[in-house]
Formats: structure tokens, sequence, C-alpha cells
């Protein structure tokens, strides 16, 4: 009986020393992050959302950002706004769900120097004129998951190895959510800093239906020292080449034509459909086009030396 008494306290400090795998800190974030949407959901279910809880959601998010802060330990970047959560909703079926998990820094002025939520001429509000996310390698590869079959069956979902997943435009969509899609016009030869692992740059625009005739944007990824950096913003100038526009407006001028015809009854539908999709066609013909095209320009040398510029910014160079 004393023997027995011994061995176990001979061994209860080995059993001290060794506990199970204390939970890491990003394990720690997502266990608050789903337990907050778990929470939000029920709510909503039960239809008890009101100003309460939509309060009750800012401070669970505030909660997130200071978890953040903590975990990734960001220096502020000059001519950037201080950190926030870059998750825009904890409720599920809200545009903004399922963003990257991270900190955005937002630029302090718009394109030109405007003033931020300042209204232009054209009705619009002046936006901070570029965006700098940060997320740990850790955190990113478990949104990856997350993301494995975000998109309905049919649409292609991020890769879930980070490399291709750089290269994924629907990437850059889910991680910043917009109301529209993130288009890759051409990459961009930005050079990898030393302390990058990985960098991959686009020129970019923004569609809800077809594709713009100009991009207008630069996006910019890296994974460096465990972290990882999404970066865009608007450049001046739009790169541009006319005679692709030229190409798809032609392909849109005979698919109006072939509609005119069919419902004139000038052609029947067997003849119609042998035509195809003149407009999606005309969209790919573009899109060629400007791959091919758009290096030429000269507004393309200065949207990556725009893009390096933003990257260096991000990695805090």
């Amino acid at each position: 009986m004393h023997l027995i008494v011994r061995v176990a306290l001979v061994l209860s400090p080995i059993l001290v020393l060794s506990p199970a795998r204390a939970a890491s800190p990003e394990d720690r974030y997502f266990a608050a992050r789903d337990a907050a949407i778990a929470k939000f959901a029920k709510l909503s279910n039960d239809n008890k959302i009101n100003e309460a809880v939509d309060k009750a959601e800012a401070a669970a998010r505030d909660e997130l950002k200071g978890q953040l802060i903590a975990i990734l330990s960001q220096p502020a970047r000059p001519g950037f706004a201080p950190a926030q959560l870059n998750l825009d909703t904890l409720y599920r079926g809200d545009m903004g769900f399922g963003m990257l998990d991270g900190l955005r820094f937002d630029a302090d002025t718009g394109r030109d120097g405007g003033k931020i939520g300042e209204k232009r001429a054209d009705g619009s509000f002046v936006e901070p004129k570029a965006h700098i996310i940060v997320t740990s390698e850790a955190l990113f590869t478990r949104w990856l998951h997350e993301h494995k079959a975000w998109w309905d069956k049919g649409s292609k979902n991020v890769p879930q190895q980070v490399e291709p997943a750089l290269k994924f435009e629907g990437l850059y969509t889910q991680a910043i959510s917009t109301d529209a899609a993130v288009i890759n016009f051409n990459e961009l030869p930005v050079a990898k800093p030393a302390s990058a692992a990985l960098t991959y740059g686009f020129l970019a625009g923004r569609t809800q239906d077809s594709t713009p005739e100009a991009a207008d944007e630069v996006f910019v990824a890296a994974l460096a020292n465990g972290k990882f950096y999404i970066a865009y913003g608007e450049i001046e100038p739009t790169v541009q080449v006319p005679t692709c526009a030229v190409i798809r407006t032609d392909y849109n001028k005979r698919a109006n034509e072939a509609d005119e015809k069919l419902r004139q009854k000038r052609i029947d539908k067997k003849a119609y459909d042998k035509l195809g999709d003149l407009r999606q066609q005309g969209e790919d013909a573009f899109k060629r086009c400007f791959v091919q095209h758009a290096p030429e320009q000269p507004a393309f040398a200065e949207a990556t030396k725009q893009a390096q510029a933003l990257l260096e910014t991000a990695l805090g160079k």
C-alpha cells in the first residue's frame, strides 16, 4: 500500500509537466469566433436580432480584434489608419461573412489625397486608396480549409495549397468580400523581397457582370516570416488596351444583330444556337487580347512600380 502511494507521488510531477497540448492563441481565436457565430446564428434564426444584439455583435468583433492584435503584433504603417478587424460581420448570410481572419490597415486618404467619406462631384464617396490585410500563416491555412467548398457546387473554390491559392482570383474576392468579384487581368512582375518565401501580384478590376475595360487596381500577396499579407489599392493611370475593347464591342454588336434576326424570324433557333454565346466569346477574346498587350502599355510599368511599393509597405519595409 505504501509502495503504491509512493509511486503515485513520484509520477505526479511528470503528469504536471506533460499536460495535453495547450490551446494556441490561434485556437482560442477560432473558438471565440465560432462561438460568437453560433450565438448570433441562433438569435437570427429565432428572429431576435435587434439593436442590442447588433451592439453585442460589434463588441464580439472588437474582442476578436484584440486577440488578433496580440497574435500578429503588427506595427503601424505610415499613411494608414490603425488596424481594424477584417471581418465585416459575424452574422451568417450577411454579405461580408467569411472574410479572411486578420487585421486590415486602411489608407488614411483616398485617391489624389481625397478625404475619406467626402462626396465627389459624380456622387460617389472617397474611399481609402489602399488596404493591407495581415494574418498569420496558421490562420490563413485554417481559413483556406474552411473555404474548401465555400461556393456552390459547380463553382471553383480556393486551392488548399498556399502557392496555387495566391494565383486564384477567387481568393481575393472571398478574402475582402466586396459586392463585386475581383478579376485578375495580368500577373505583374513584382520582385520578391528577401524576407518573403512567396509573392504574387496582378493587375485587377472589379465586376458584377462583364469584365471592365480598364484595370484600375493592383493586388499583391506575400508569405513572409510566418505572416500572410494581401495588399491592394487603386492605381493611376489605369491600364487600358483600346484595341481589345474594340474586339469585344464587335462581338457584342454581332450578338445584338443575332438577337434581332431571331426576333424578326430572319434566322431560326438552330442557326442562332450555332453562333454560340457571342457575348461570352467577346469577353474571352477581350481577356486574351488584354493579357497579350497590356504589358506593352506605359501604364503597365507604372502599375508594377505601385504594386511593388505597396508590397514593401505591407511587409513593413
